[in-house]
């Protein structure tokens, strides 16, 4: 097994590539595929991943998922945070932690876009609050922030905002409607880890905030998520709700104590039962198994020194793009507000037709250079969904599948790549649409 592992290892130094680090080795334009993202590795992960298996005290979440929570809340300026194994996971618990913490009520309201991944949607419905769709517009695709005004009722409690592909909308106009009308800013981070406004990261701006690892995502540990907040009550619930609904919050090393964190791990738990009870075994809520293993806060650890430079090449990689595609007829793209530094997800386009896309899309497809839609576009449209309004009511938004797509920026992306995804992008016969 060791012998084996050293090969591996050996191997990647010597520039042999594990299959599923997408986008490395030598690049053969229009035989090898470019995947539109992909983990941002090196022998630095595989090391840290096999070591942690092979040496560590802890399979499941323990002492390196703790450590990575403790430098991922340094990081992006939170006071705590909590590692789940899914971005969309993390989105159930904030949203369920925030609701307890805040004692928001079955039904109370939920702005949010009907355009994006469906897990920003169903938590609200999963934790019986209610979504109130705001259409897109097509500057930013962001949810119409004049129409998020509207929408505010007595029964508002929160902006649920998930800037797409890692653009921000304009937080000047949220941080006054907050403070206008007393509602909290819930942040789906999992796009835009890194994207800030006015110098702050955008979590700086939320009650809480939702991150994935998934490895599209900013940081890759090949699943995971995070719930980050400045509210450690929040976190505290999230990690309950996690962690089965348990009561007991002791991490890493201190599940080894006979005491626990709280000092008084064997006490009377349970009012109306007279006994000792082990605190690891109380349930005050309803909750999941949601942990992630311990090897991706490995993982994480790792992705974390590596932040700047994903940051930088992901930036660099969305200008080339954006310059080009905006010079390119019958197509228009996104750009960024003054206020925002955005760490980019992808590379939106908006075609002027469906013909326009379809025809793009198939351009590029063939020539290998992997293309994405803008997730569900209007989600109202599909079947697990369209119970919660009428699509008919979002005509922006019901134009996402047809008109627009995205093209990867990746730190996976070299520039030998980009420069041929340049090429092919300009040799599509735009006219003949």
């Amino acid at each position: 097994m060791q012998e084996s592992i050293k090969d591996l290892i050996s191997g990647i130094n010597e520039g042999k590539t594990p299959p599923y680090l997408h986008n490395s080795g030598p690049f053969s334009p229009g035989k090898d595929p470019v995947f539109y993202s992909g983990p941002f590795w090196d022998e630095e992960e595989i090391e840290a991943m096999l070591s942690s298996i092979l040496t560590g005290k802890w399979l499941s979440s323990g002492e390196k998922v703790h450590k990575f929570e403790i430098e991922f809340s340094k990081k992006f300026k939170q006071s705590k945070s909590v590692m789940v194994n899914s971005g969309s996971s993390a989105n159930l618990v904030m949203v369920g932690a925030v609701k307890k913490v805040l004692k928001w009520k079955d039904g109370d309201e939920v702005i949010v876009s009907p355009v994006g991944f469906p897990t920003t949607i169903a938590p609200l419905v999963q934790n019986n609050l209610k979504p109130v769709f705001v259409d897109i517009e097509f500057e930013t695709l962001n949810f119409d922030l004049k129409e998020v005004e509207k929408k505010i009722t007595s029964r508002t409690k929160a902006i649920f905002i998930s800037p797409v592909l890692g653009n921000p909308p304009d937080f000047d106009v949220l941080l006054r409607l907050k403070d206008e009308y007393g509602v909290e800013l819930l942040l789906d981070n999992c796009d835009s880890l890194g994207s800030s406004w006015r110098g702050k990261f955008l979590n700086e701006y939320a009650v809480a905030s939702s991150c994935s690892f998934y490895p599209a995502h900013h940081i890759c540990t090949a699943e995971g998520g995070m719930v980050s907040s400045n509210n450690v009550e929040i976190v505290k619930i999230a990690r309950s709700l996690a962690w089965w609904g348990r009561d007991c919050y002791c991490v890493g090393s201190a599940n080894l104590l006979s005491c626990g964190t709280c000092g008084n791990r064997f006490d009377k738990w349970i009012d109306g039962f007279d006994g000792v009870i082990d605190h690891k075994y109380i349930f005050p809520h309803m909750g999941y198994n949601l942990k992630p293993l311990d090897l991706q806060g490995a993982l994480g650890l790792v992705q974390l020194k590596k932040f700047e430079e994903i940051h930088k090449r992901r930036t660099n990689n969305h200008l080339k793009l954006f310059n080009t595609i905006k010079l390119l007829p019958h197509v228009s793209n996104v750009a960024p507000l003054p206020g925002s530094d955005t760490s980019w997800f992808g590379v939106p386009i908006i075609c002027e037709s469906g013909a326009t896309k379809r025809g793009l899309v198939k351009h590029l497809e063939d020539a290998k250079v992997q293309t994405r839609n803008y997730f569900a576009g209007n989600i109202l449209l599909h079947p697990g969904y369209r119970h919660l309004d009428n699509s008919q009511l979002y005509p922006n938004a019901n134009q996402v599948l047809d008109k627009v797509f995205f093209l990867g920026c990746s730190p996976t992306i070299s520039e030998e790549m980009l420069n041929y995804i340049i090429t092919i992008l300009k040799s599509f016969s735009y006219e003949k649409i």
